[in-house]
């Protein structure tokens, strides 16, 4: 597994230039996200104007399917990034009103804004338009194109129009950020209604005193809530192990963005698979605890990750499990490697991402 830390995702600072027949002229700007060794960003002026633009795609130009789907739910208003982001600079006497329309031809929706930009003004567009399912069905960094039409609010008089290039990453990439920043974004490869999920379950249910996994029952003391998550989670354990999961590291990924991002295998492609490495193990777990209500998390380590779960409502203490000794270990040893592992490290170095507190700032299972 390969963990190391980089520049947050919000800051998206591939700035490309707006090209188009009726552009004149073109000047650096420098400041802002242009610093150290970001790319300088290109102004361009529309012709006969005193109109300025400026667009920025993705990360360097390479657009996660993670953080697309996140900003897609999020409304216009609540954006705070954008996967493709249009900066409109009015620096004449008047009041200029457009409307902006964006789309990654083949691969989305079109998503359209209205800018009014006063006089001397500026006005940034934050787009996440809707990506089709293919999208997020990729797994190899591709080829896309960003459309980007400047029209009359009517959209009827076609003011300026653009193409810029990008690159599609694998639905499967993930950007973990400066200080593991993003980390918390992993809560989308936490997928609990997977079919494949319910099949483990299924299947874990038999490993069991009583057949059954309840998850938490609040009628039980907070002892005999820990008791029972004890035993469902070892339950769990042994039957992912009798359906022969293994290690396999396999982290490795293509693109820009180098050594930032990783590969992390869906749930459901460890599970078609019986491979995984530790952060692919934390995620299928995590998602076999949150199916049945429980409350599991995600811990990263350098070089290392585990999964824990709340060992009853309401309480500060995890079971943890070192997930990526399944198939060559027992849940005994599972969980005392885990609790030695993360004795290691000081909390300093220890990212613990809680799914439930992701999945109240908006982050989703992937589609």
């Amino acid at each position: 597994m390969r963990l190391r830390r980089s520049l947050s995702f919000w800051l998206f600072q591939a700035i490309l230039v707006l090209a188009s027949t009726r552009v004149l002229a073109s000047t650096r700007c420098f400041g802002g996200e242009a610093a150290a060794d970001h790319p300088a960003p290109k102004v361009t002026r529309a012709a006969q104007s005193a109109t300025f633009y400026k667009i920025q795609a993705g990360i360097e130009g390479e657009i996660f399917p993670v953080f697309a789907n996140y900003a897609s739910l999020l409304s216009q208003e609540q954006r705070s990034f954008g996967i493709v982001s249009v900066t409109i600079t009015n620096s004449g006497k008047e009041s200029l009103r457009q409307r902006v329309a964006v789309s990654v031809v083949g691969w989305s929706d079109e998503e359209i804004q209205l800018s009014d930009v006063p006089a001397g003004g500026q006005h940034t567009l934050n787009f996440a338009p809707s990506f089709l399912p293919r999208f997020y069905k990729n797994r190899e960094i591709t080829a896309a194109t960003v459309h980007v039409t400047f029209s009359d609010l009517t959209g009827t008089k076609k003011l300026d129009e653009t193409t810029v290039p990008v690159r599609l990453r694998s639905a499967e990439d993930i950007y973990w950020g400066s200080g593991f920043k993003n980390a918390q974004f992993i809560a989308s490869w936490v997928t609990p209604h997977d079919e494949m999920i319910e099949k483990v379950l299924a299947e874990a249910k038999l490993y069991t005193p009583d057949r059954r996994l309840p998850g938490y029952e609040n009628w039980k003391t907070a002892a005999e809530q820990e008791q029972e998550t004890f035993l469902e989670a070892k339950a769990i354990y042994n039957a992912v192990k009798r359906m022969g999961l293994s290690y396999v590291k396999s982290s490795a990924t293509l693109g820009g963005n180098q050594p930032s991002s990783e590969r992390v295998r869906m749930p459901r492609v460890t599970l078609s698979h019986n491979s995984g490495n530790c952060i692919d193990a934390a995620v299928l777990y995590a998602s076999l605890f949150e199916n049945l209500g429980m409350e599991p998390s995600v811990i990263i380590v350098p070089g290392h990750a585990y999964v824990g779960v709340r060992v009853s409502q309401g309480s500060s203490q995890l079971l943890f499990l070192d997930a990526a000794l399944t198939g060559r270990s027992s849940f005994t040893a599972a969980v005392s490697s885990a609790n030695i592992g993360l004795a290691r490290h000081p909390a300093s170095a220890t990212t613990k991402v809680m799914i439930e507190e992701a999945r109240s700032s908006g982050i989703y299972p992937m589609p």
